[in-house]
């Protein structure tokens, strides 16, 4: 009597090892953090220097009609943390391509897209760790949102999606340029004056004509007067995005993630085979 060996269909596993892989690239990307904990330093200092610098140096010359300071500055300063997270992701990807990690990986018997899925998924936790330390920091000083349920559970919904947003766009970039240093460089050059013109630190309306302009389409003021308008209930008005923002918001992050994550899974892909 024969019998016949029928090969295990490893097709029916794929999901799962791809979902185990990621979470173990993930861990593995958390646990480098102790050795190299000044990749923190975008995420956890950073914004405690702009608010310690905006709130007790600048905020006593700074007044915005309607509203105390305080509770001005720390909704720009959640939305400037999340724009941030480009250059922290970017860097860290940045910095992995230049290692070799990812030719060492690519000889590993591990499933090729949790590569850059644990990058993401990493840079998300630390984007995560950054906020929440960020959110601690402005209670501590007393800042005071005015949150309801609904607005509580829409601004956690678009805080997530902003922050894959940033972070898949920031492991793109990170895998384009040669360097962490030209990384970190670049996306300073871009995203500081962006944020810092996105009524961050004071209202769009009084700045001269061509950056206010500028601010009123620019991406991270939709996400500054989102984070604003549902913790503070303060309106942004001077274009269509700034009156609709959490529509803006949403928009943005979707059209930013249709765009990069393709070109990211593509330049991975070349990577991958060269």
């Amino acid at each position: 009597m024969s019998t016949t060996t029928v090969a295990p269909d490893r097709s029916a596993f794929a999901p799962r090892r791809y979902v185990t892989d990621t979470m173990l690239l993930t861990a593995r990307s958390l646990r480098s953090i102790p050795r190299v904990p000044e990749r923190l330093l975008d995420v956890t200092i950073q914004p405690i220097v702009f608010i310690l610098l905006f709130l007790y140096v600048f905020g006593s010359a700074i007044h915005v009609s309607g509203i105390s300071y305080k509770d001005y500055l720390f909704p720009g300063i959640i939305g400037q943390s999340l724009a941030f997270g480009i250059i922290g992701a970017g860097v860290a990807t940045s910095n992995d391509m230049a290692e070799g990690v990812v030719d060492r990986f690519r000889s590993m018997p591990i499933s090729r897209l949790s590569i850059i899925s644990g990058q993401v998924m990493g840079q998300v936790c630390e984007a995560i760790l950054g906020l929440t330390i960020t959110i601690a920091l402005g209670l501590g000083l007393g800042w005071n949102p005015h949150l309801t349920l609904g607005h509580g559970i829409e601004l956690l919904a678009l805080m997530l999606l902003g922050i894959f947003a940033f972070t898949w766009t920031g492991v793109l970039f990170g895998m384009l340029v040669r360097t962490p240093d030209a990384m970190q460089g670049i996306g300073f050059i871009v995203i500081f004056p962006l944020s810092f013109m996105a009524g961050t630190f004071v209202p769009i309306a009084g700045l001269d004509a061509v950056p206010r302009a500028i601010a009123e389409w620019d991406p991270i003021s939709a996400l500054v007067a989102t984070v604003r308008g549902l913790t503070q209930g303060y309106p942004s008005s001077g274009s269509w995005q700034l009156d609709h923002p959490e529509l803006a918001m949403m928009l943005w992050c979707l059209l930013i993630l249709a765009v990069v994550v393709p070109l990211a899974l593509r330049r991975f892909n070349r990577t991958l085979a060269g």
